[in-house]
């Protein structure tokens, strides 16, 4: 799946920085760049346009402006340098918000958002002809992997980085537990404990303060426990 995207941005370091980004992932389709709002809108009436990568500081229009006057709507994800503008775009529903300079690694935060929200999306418009799974990008030794989230298992924190259990292989990745538990989709994973989130229908079975998944017994957090089994025990919308 191709993911279509613009970037409006007045500034042309801005633009590249982005562009760079963008150019580590093969399902995102850069179909062109923008230095003013106006300037996009032909590309956006007559494109099915994905996501937008949005600046708000630019001459004659703001991106936020610019955004209130769109009816049809992409995704919407603000590249800024100030931080002053988050509450308001967030009610305006954008989908993330990025402080410029923007690192790779929150830049790939935000592209995990992308892709499972619009799968997610497509999968509810049309299950049948959804031909591919969920997915998120991790770093794994400098390489970006892409793993199916059904492929998940649970995943393991370990101080400073994360371990990562899928059927397919483990992965050991520098990211916190809190991050990545943002980025996974909260119907199908659930952090049981300060060490654990699971994939829920992966568990073969609870017993006690605990639930199994595969071989492994994996503990439920005195703090967890409760919302955790109520989550458990009421979850049907798995990933297939």
């Amino acid at each position: 799946m191709k993911v279509k995207c613009i970037i409006i941005d007045d500034e042309p370091l801005a633009i590249k920085v982005i562009q760079n980004h963008l150019n580590e992932f093969q399902n995102m389709d850069l179909v062109a760049t923008f230095s003013t709002p106006i300037a996009a809108l032909p590309t956006i009436e007559n494109n099915e346009i994905d996501v937008i990568f949005l600046d708000i500081n630019m001459p004659k229009m703001s991106g936020l402006e610019f955004l209130r006057t769109l009816t049809n709507k992409p995704h919407i994800v603000i590249t800024t340098a100030y931080r002053e503008y988050a509450v308001e775009s967030f009610d305006l529903d954008v989908l993330d918000y990025l402080v410029k300079p923007i690192p790779f690694g929150r830049f790939l935060k935000a592209i995990n958002k992308i892709s499972n929200r619009i799968l997610l999306e497509k999968d509810k418009l049309n299950e049948n002809l959804l031909n591919e799974v969920p997915y998120i990008f991790l770093k794994v030794d400098k390489k970006l992997m892409k793993i199916n989230l059904n492929d998940i298992l649970y995943i393991e924190s370990l101080k400073d980085y994360i371990q990562v259990i899928t059927t397919i292989d483990n992965y050991l990745v520098h990211k916190s537990m809190t991050s990545i538990s943002e980025e996974l989709p909260s119907e199908n994973f659930l952090r049981i404990h300060r060490s654990f989130t699971i994939s829920i229908n992966k568990i073969t079975s609870i017993e006690g303060n605990s639930v199994e998944i595969g071989n492994k017994r994996i503990p439920i957090g005195r703090n967890y426990l409760q919302y955790a089994k109520q989550k458990i025990l009421n979850n049907t919308n798995f990933i297939d």
